[in-house]
């Protein structure tokens, strides 16, 4: 059924995915196809046995220090691979790896050796010992011979036999916790079945939607590429308009800016012949004014008050001062600029800027240009994609994947009716097991309660000041109780070694050869061994799910997959069962959308981008005549000052020459001519400056382009033409270069598509994280965790009880001797009575077989 579910997988994965690989390099846009539905499961592979956790990690070791040697991979992949036959060869090879088999479970053999010995000898010495003691042997005289280091004796022998005793109370007690512990996980993995259950079903439930969720995303894809077909204009008309725009636009925009330059040049040559206008009518005037100052200031100065020998200097000073009142700067002279503005009028007449902006209007409606020119075709890739869309639905229809699922989920159900139907006999055998592990510590509870009882009694009855044939009777009963715990401990230590041997054997081995190797990984390498489960088979698992022995799949790489919850299609390598390009193969598809997309042709030769009116309008803007103006003769003039003087200094200078004259009518004359000279200079001369500035920056401008006219002009009919020509000579290139470009670009969402199918197959569709969670919840937790754990920790427990019962067993029986109430003692006199130590029987009425025995060999 596994194989089915892989196979409905592969089916469907394969009406979505191709393995052709991308032809086209340029990245398309990134396209979001969210992410693929998947619930969580679960089951948490993973136990923590809490503070019974110690006691696992101290089995743990003790089963180190009996087995060090690690896992012998060689040694198993030998024993399997055996052949046996007749030739005297296999036996060697048989022999050598018993041998090897031996060495490495030589640890456990000895240790086995020593506690079979144990439930032999132990026994068999309870038998001799008990028979002894009946022949008043071994401590069964009811005799006590008095020591000095009684006392002593008695304390150690308490206190050993106690702390045997707690040793042996620690070890039944760590038997009764792995007992419980085992019991109640047990019961426990009901529940962490039905987890694992409810995940495989999960698994099946939400494989067909996570498939289906795979192929809806295919309008992802067509949805944008259908978006990007709708805008074909914006998108490849701007790529090929952009492809152009480097030539063009620069040259539009030379052009443009020339037209503002001859807008700029007429209204310079205007300035220069307004300006030029004015300084001639101003000079004029100004030197009239200035003519009438002077004779005005010479009449002054002819006045009878210069003769006066105070003023008479001064005078002089200013009448010499009179010449520098006359204009410098002639502008009468200078040539005209008609002819050269009525050129510029005539080219202005053409609206240069607005055939420019004629060729920028045909330029940007490049998008549209090419929209309307490939309507047809676009339709038809429209078309193209529809049916790819419905071939993905129509074969995902065809395949039987309800039928699949059904009997999947019917094989599921039925094994999990199966599991619960017999987990209660599983916990009914639990429970027997629980009973003989508890009737087992209870044995061992038993001998503890006697030698407990015996020590606590034998202590608290003691008197030292009785004899031993006078001891109270709770003393005597604590003697009993530990002659009473031997007797048990002869009589059950041996089921309890036996017990412990078994479980010893078993658990070790069970931890050492599959616990710790499946923890490392070290058993799926031995299972991945060629041809060792199979002879005829290099590779077992392949050959199960895959029908072909070569294809390296190993159950390491499996279970490792599953561990990191990748797609099943990935971890079982499926695309060897499977060719997916057989099912669908999407280049087949975008061969036929590359040849529509190919066959888009969009003409160019209708954008103009400026008109041999424009051309024309420039040339005769450049013959216009302004290199012809003599810029030598306006500079010469305009780099004079208006006045020789500065009227406002010669002014300041006339009133301050006045005022070292007498007060009078001649100061106030000179005073009076130097304010009609500020108001000249105020009214005229800074009139004149200001157009002297005009006509200054005017003439320098026109200067400027004057000398860059023809070649600005030259250059931009070649920008144009050169513009023009790539328009109408290389478009066919561009634009197959650009579509070239644009179906890459559509036909890089479908290869998206395809990468992104194959990546979530991997990784997310029918992720495997169930099946290694199965696994582990059957050899990790359940096998190790639950039970051997639990098995290892009981045999340490027990086994620790009975060796600790030999010495239990000693010191009980020594110990005994000085709680019971013994038949006779020893009794002593002076030594000067020459007695011999012994009192005689009639003066203490004691019996005393020593003295008895000698008396009758005298």
């Amino acid at each position: 059924m596994a194989v089915e579910l892989c196979l409905l997988l592969l089916l469907l994965c394969g009406s979505t995915v191709s393995e052709v690989q991308p032809l086209h390099k340029p990245p398309p846009g990134t396209l979001d196809f969210g992410f693929v539905p998947a619930k969580t499961y679960d089951t948490n592979a993973y136990h923590e046995p809490g503070p019974i956790g110690i006691l696992f990690r101290l089995v743990h070791s003790f089963l180190y220090l009996v087995q060090p040697n690690s896992f012998p991979q060689d040694l198993i992949k030998k024993l399997t691979q055996q052949k046996f036959g007749n030739v005297q060869g296999d036996y060697q090879k048989l022999f050598l790896s018993q041998l090897q088999a031996i060495y490495y479970e030589i640890g456990f053999i000895v240790s086995a050796a020593l506690g079979l010995l144990f439930v032999l000898l132990l026994p068999l010495v309870g038998l001799c010992f008990c028979m002894c003691r009946c022949c008043d042997n071994c401590g069964g005289e009811m005799h006590q011979r008095q020591k000095k280091n009684a006392d002593c004796r008695r304390g150690c022998f308490a206190a050993f036999l106690f702390v045997a005793s707690l040793i042996i109370s620690i070890g039944v007690l760590c038997a009764y916790a792995a007992n419980q512990h085992l019991t109640s996980q047990v019961r426990g993995a009901k529940n962490l079945v039905h987890s694992n259950f409810k995940d495989l079903r999960i698994f099946l439930n939400d494989t067909p939607g996570q498939i289906d969720y795979l192929v809806s995303q295919y309008n992802t894809a067509k949805n944008k590429a259908l978006s990007d077909l709708n805008n074909v204009g914006p998108l490849l008309g701007s790529r090929v308009q952009e492809r152009f725009a480097k030539e063009v636009r620069p040259a539009l925009d030379a052009a443009l800016t020339m037209a503002g330059a001859i807008r700029e040049t007429k209204e310079a040559l205007e300035n220069v012949s307004v300006s030029v206008e004015v300084l001639q009518e101003g000079t004029e005037r100004l030197h009239s004014n200035l003519t009438d100052v002077k004779i005005h200031l010479s009449n002054t100065l002819s006045d009878s008050a210069c003769s006066a020998a105070q003023a008479a200097s001064t005078c002089n000073i200013i009448r010499n001062s009179l010449n520098q009142l006359n204009i410098n700067a002639n502008f009468s002279g200078l040539p005209g600029v008609s002819t050269q503005l009525a050129k510029v009028n005539d080219v202005l007449k053409i609206d240069l800027s607005s055939l420019v902006q004629k060729g920028y209007a045909a330029f940007n409606d490049t998008p549209d240009l090419v929209l309307n020119q490939t309507r047809n075709i676009l339709s038809d890739i429209k078309n193209l994609l529809d049916l790819i869309g419905s071939n993905i639905t129509s074969f995902t229809q065809m395949l039987p994947v309800q039928k699949i699922l059904a009997d999947l989920t019917i094989y599921l159900t039925q094994s999990e009716a199966y599991v619960q139907d017999y987990f209660p006999l599983v916990e009914q055998y639990d429970f027997y097991r629980w009973l003989g592990c508890l009737i087992l510590c209870c044995m061992v509870i038993l001998i503890l309660v006697f030698y407990y009882l015996g020590l606590l009694c034998g202590t608290c009855g003691y008197d030292k000041h009785a004899s031993p044939t006078t001891r109270g009777c709770i003393s005597n009963t604590g003697g009993n109780f530990l002659m009473a715990g031997v007797g048990f401990s002869f009589l059950f230590s041996w089921v309890l070694m036996m017990t412990v041997v078994i479980t010893f054997v078993t658990g070790g081995n069970v931890e050492k050869l599959v616990c710790e190797p499946f923890e490392d990984r070290t058993l799926f390498k031995v299972l991945d061994t060629p041809y060792l489960l199979n002879r005829h088979w290099r590779n077992y698992l392949s050959a199960i799910v895959l029908k072909n022995p070569d294809i390296n799949l190993t159950f390491e790489k499996v279970y490792s997959d599953c561990k990191e919850n990748k797609g099943i299609y990935t971890t079982l390598h499926l695309e060897n069962l499977f060719n997916i390009n057989e099912f669908l193969n999407i280049s087949m598809y975008t061969e036929d959308v590359s040849l529509k997309i190919e066959h888009i042709n969009v003409n160019l030769s209708n954008i103009v981008l400026l008109d041999e009116i424009g051309k024309r309008n420039l040339l005769d803007f450049s013959s216009s005549g302004i290199d012809g103006i003599n810029f030598a003769a306006y500079l010469t003039e305009i780099n004079k000052s208006v006045t020789k003087v500065d009227l406002l200094s010669f002014a300041n200078d006339l009133e301050a020459r006045a005022d070292q004259l007498p007060k009078g009518a001649l100061e106030n004359a000179l005073k009076g001519h130097a304010n009609s000279i500020r108001m000249i200079h105020n009214q005229q001369v800074v009139p004149l400056e200001q157009a002297m500035s005009t006509l200054n920056q005017s003439i320098r401008l026109l200067q400027r382009t004057s000398s860059e006219f023809m070649v600005k002009v030259r250059n931009v009919i070649s920008a144009v033409d050169a513009a023009q020509f790539l328009i109408s000579n290389d478009a066919s290139l561009v634009i197959i270069q650009e579509t070239k470009k644009y179906m890459d670009m559509i036909i890089g969402y479908f290869e998206q598509y395809v990468e992104w199918v194959k990546e979530s197959i991997t990784m997310e569709v029918a992720a495997c994280k169930p099946i290694a969670n199965v696994i582990d919840t059957a050899v990790d937790i359940f096998l190790c965790s639950y039970v051997i754990d639990s098995v290892n920790s009981f045999w340490f427990g027990l086994g620790g009880c009975s060796i600790f019962l030999i010495p239990a067993i000693i010191c009980a029986v020594k110990l005994s001797k000085y709680y019971r109430r013994m038949d006779t003692e020893d009794v002593y006199d002076d030594m000067e009575n020459g007695n011999n130590g012994y009192h005689k029987e009639h003066l203490y009425g004691i019996h005393n077989p020593v003295m008895t025995s000698s008396v009758e060999q005298w």
